[in-house]
């Protein structure tokens, strides 16, 4: 299985589009999101910013094969103190998923992005928060705090990639 990473340019923007679909599907467990009268979820509110905005948003599309398998959305935060990076969004399709393909994915951005970073789910996404767990705490050998967030109560792991002496990257 050949693993890939690339920044999404501007020119293929429409393919993060897409997928956002399925990922607004998913979350329909969690969130009361609905259709249109076209069959199609809202269109992410700030999307078009991760190709207008410098370099402060990147976009990502994971690939197996040479195939589309997911994408994440990574935000450099900045004069926060939450911070100074965020996996504002992550999805792997549901065909790859269980195959180290997300694990894989996000540790990559982990070493790409070096620093403080954030990480949250919604409260309800139960198997979400079980993911990054395992994901964050493999990568930093369970060095990492959880928060949550006082209004909604959704959780947050923080860490840093500074110290963690990655010898695969």
């Amino acid at each position: 299985m050949e693993l890939g990473i690339e920044l999404v340019p501007k020119e293929q923007r429409h393919i993060i589009s897409r997928l956002m679909q399925f990922y607004l599907y998913d979350f329909t467990r969690y969130l009361e999101l609905e259709v249109d009268r076209d069959g199609a979820f809202p269109a992410y509110p700030g999307l078009e910013a991760y190709w207008n905005s410098g370099t402060n948003k990147f976009a990502y599309l994971f690939t197996v094969d040479d195939n589309i398998a997911g994408f994440a959305l990574v935000d450099r935060l900045l004069r926060s103190s939450e911070g100074q990076f965020y996996m504002t969004e992550f999805f792997v399709m549901q065909k790859y998923r269980r195959s180290g393909v997300g694990t894989w994915a996000a540790h990559r951005l982990f070493d790409m992005f070096p620093g403080d970073w954030k990480v949250s789910q919604i409260r309800a996404n139960t198997p979400a928060r079980n993911f990054w767990h395992r994901v964050i705490g493999a990568y930093t050998g369970g060095e990492f705090k959880e928060r949550f967030n006082p209004k909604q109560g959704n959780p947050s792991q923080y860490f840093s990639t500074l110290s963690i002496n990655r010898v695969n990257k």
